[in-house]
């Protein structure tokens, strides 16, 4: 991979990062990063070690579960406020990343997390895939790619 490409890479998911509620897809990605669709899905995996849906849903959980321990949005309103366009999908999909459904994590108090700073907060709040149950009903990650 070229240094120009992983530049426009970047840039790209820097604009996922700032535009995630935008109808933002694989083929208007690819066109900011100049590259074809199949290209940009290859090249941005082989980057950044996940596909880029995967890192856009990423960002929007993580903006989801912001807004849902607020407590004052409904589910449906966080699940259209982040971009996302089913409810069904946002669902799942949060399920996934986060171990619990939507609804559960916006009731469930979350007092000790507001001591944290946010930026430290983020980094060990964001949804992580391939997530293994524990015994004790957490969940062991597995380790980043690099």
């Amino acid at each position: 991979m070229t240094l120009p490409d992983l530049v426009r890479l970047r840039r790209t998911r820097d604009m996922m990062d700032r535009d995630y509620a935008e109808p933002l897809d694989v083929p208007a990605l690819a066109r900011a990063a100049h590259m074809s669709p199949g290209h940009f899905s290859r090249s941005f995996r082989a980057a950044f070690g996940e596909t880029p849906h995967s890192y856009l849903m990423t960002r929007r959980i993580e903006r989801a579960k912001a807004l849902l321990r607020r407590g004052d949005l409904s589910v449906t309103d966080v699940c259209f406020a982040v971009g996302c366009t089913s409810l069904g999908s946002f669902s799942s999909r949060f399920t996934e990343l986060v171990g619990e459904t939507p609804s559960a994590y916006r009731a469930r108090p979350h007092e000790q997390d507001a001591a944290v700073p946010a930026c430290i907060a983020k980094i060990f709040t964001r949804p992580i895939r391939n997530a293994e149950p524990i015994s004790n009903g957490e969940a062991k990650h597995a380790p980043r790619p690099s």
